[in-house]
């Protein structure tokens, strides 16, 4: 019996992987939403920002994560033609150090800006624990639109992505 149900676990677990793997979130279409919060941790996350910013789509963002040293003119700099908006319409985020946090920093800023609808930006193999946090931080009133920023993970890092996913699912499951 003890056999069955653990073998019945690891077969569970083997095909979420499986689907976790090979389905990754994919870019979202560019349509409008209140505002913008980018994840920091990875290259074109804050790129695919200021794309929609341009665009017109969003008139604030959000960059959530960004270490206590960096200025906003200094990161203004990494990307031409960007200044105008680091002085209007964007925000930096130093109060987070992990997905978690990144969370709670999004629902305090969201709701200082009262935004309603709002694009989350971060790698595909990052996106579906950003969402978990974030659904568990934010009002159900928000609407979010997951926009995943394409990337080749490894399987190591796809491995070790499923498995953190898994046990923070787990650990909210206790209340942790």
């Amino acid at each position: 019996m003890i056999r069955r149900l653990l073998s019945f676990i690891l077969l569970a677990w083997a095909l979420g992987f499986a689907w976790f793997a090979l389905l990754l979130p994919q870019p979202a279409e560019m349509a409008n939403t209140d505002a913008v919060v980018v994840l920091t941790g990875g290259p074109n996350r804050i790129d695919r920002g200021l794309e929609i910013l341009k665009a017109g789509k969003s008139k604030k963002m959000l960059i959530s994560g960004v270490d206590r040293d960096v200025r906003p003119p200094e990161l203004a700099a990494q990307y031409a033609g960007s200044d105008r908006y680091f002085d209007c319409c964007i925000d930096l985020g130093f109060a987070s150090v992990d997905t978690r946090s990144n969370a709670l920093e999004t629902a305090r800023w969201a709701a200082r800006n009262k935004v309603k609808t709002l694009r989350l930006v971060t790698h595909d193999w990052h996106m579906r624990r950003a969402r978990f946090e974030l659904d568990r931080a934010l009002p159900s009133s928000i609407m979010v639109t997951n926009d995943a920023v394409a990337t080749k993970p490894s399987l190591r890092a796809l491995f070790k992505e499923y498995n953190k996913y898994w046990l923070r699912a787990l650990a909210a499951l206790v209340g942790i």
